[in-house]
């Protein structure tokens, strides 16, 4: 008996381990399961990495052509295409097209402040789709068609000056047409929802009792909105502003338009290199410089920022 029950113990045993337990039957092992648990955000990402990549093989094929030679774009190799651009007209270029990238940044964010606050505080829904659908025209027409407009209003015969005329506040039509204020305000019609959407959504993340601990502390709507309310939104305040600047910076038709060639602005002159002269070279040399300046204006930006606020709250400490 006790030799019929050990052999019946060893099948039993065999038996079991031979065949898998159902509760971890089909369940992977350990270290496939890290494996694809590891792979599954690249996965995700996926989209966006090769758009990315598509990106960065075109800023790299650009940077190339910068340093070929007219005719000869992929096996010349020449340094002449940046020295040329030490010109005084493209200085003069480069520095206008900063400047008014930089101002419209600056009236843009000034003008997106209240637009946003009203679109975080409104509690009606409807009035929440009215200012969203408004701030989001602007996106939804072509800048062609947006530049013909403002050529109807700020045109010699245009409504502002009929307006103007018809007020008795002035005496002649103003010139707003290929001048710097008229493709400065074009610059910030449509470049506003950049700074209105993302500086909004991080007002609608701020909570209320902030702003209610403040109005119960004796403070006024404005030092509400200037001590609470935008240093804890200022994440948003800065992308919307960065955002409004390199949007700027490499406008094209609103430019063309609104300042023709009295406003050479850089995207006007890459414009022109590439389409009448065909100097490919050239006009690469001058994207990699605009592009380089671009970057690095919003460095610094996010720079002096982050210094800003790392000042203001050592107080605090």
């Amino acid at each position: 008996m006790t030799t019929m029950h050990a052999r019946f113990s060893r099948r039993a045993s065999a038996a079991s381990g031979a065949m898998p337990d159902a509760g971890t039957a089909g369940v992977p092992d350990a270290p496939a399961a890290t494996a694809m648990e590891r792979a599954r955000p690249w996965l995700l990402l996926a989209p966006i990495l090769l758009f990315l990549a598509i990106l960065g093989a075109a800023a790299l094929v650009v940077l190339r052509m910068s340093f070929g030679t007219q005719g000869n774009e992929w096996r010349g190799f020449t340094l002449q295409n940046y020295a040329d651009l030490l010109d005084g007209y493209f200085m003069k270029s480069l520095w206008l097209t900063l400047k008014l990238a930089f101002q419209s940044m600056i009236c843009a964010v000034l003008l997106a402040i209240p637009v946003a606050l009203a679109m975080a505080r409104t509690k009606s829904r409807l009035a929440r789709r009215l200012l969203l659908a408004g701030v989001l025209l602007p996106l939804l027409v072509n800048l062609l068609l947006q530049g013909y407009g403002w050529l109807i209003i700020l045109g010699p015969a245009g409504l502002l000056n009929h307006a103007l005329l018809g007020s008795g506040l002035v005496q002649r039509p103003l010139m707003w047409l290929y001048r710097e204020n008229g493709v400065l305000l074009g610059l910030i019609q449509t470049a506003f929802p950049l700074a209105v959407l993302p500086l909004s959504s991080a007002m609608r993340a701020v909570s209320n009792s902030y702003e209610e601990a403040a109005a119960t502390l004796g403070a006024t709507r404005w030092q509400t909105l200037r001590h609470v309310l935008l240093p804890l939104a200022m994440p948003g305040l800065v992308s919307g502003a960065l955002l409004v600047f390199a949007y700027n910076a490499s406008a094209f038709a609103v430019p063309l338009l609104l300042g023709g060639r009295r406003v050479p602005m850089l995207a006007v002159l890459v414009h022109d290199q590439v389409a009448p002269l065909l100097n490919w070279p050239a006009a690469s040399a001058s994207g990699v410089v605009l592009m380089v300046a671009t970057l690095t204006v919003m460095a610094l930006s996010q720079r002096l920022v982050r210094r800003t606020q790392r000042l203001a709250e050592e107080p605090h400490a």
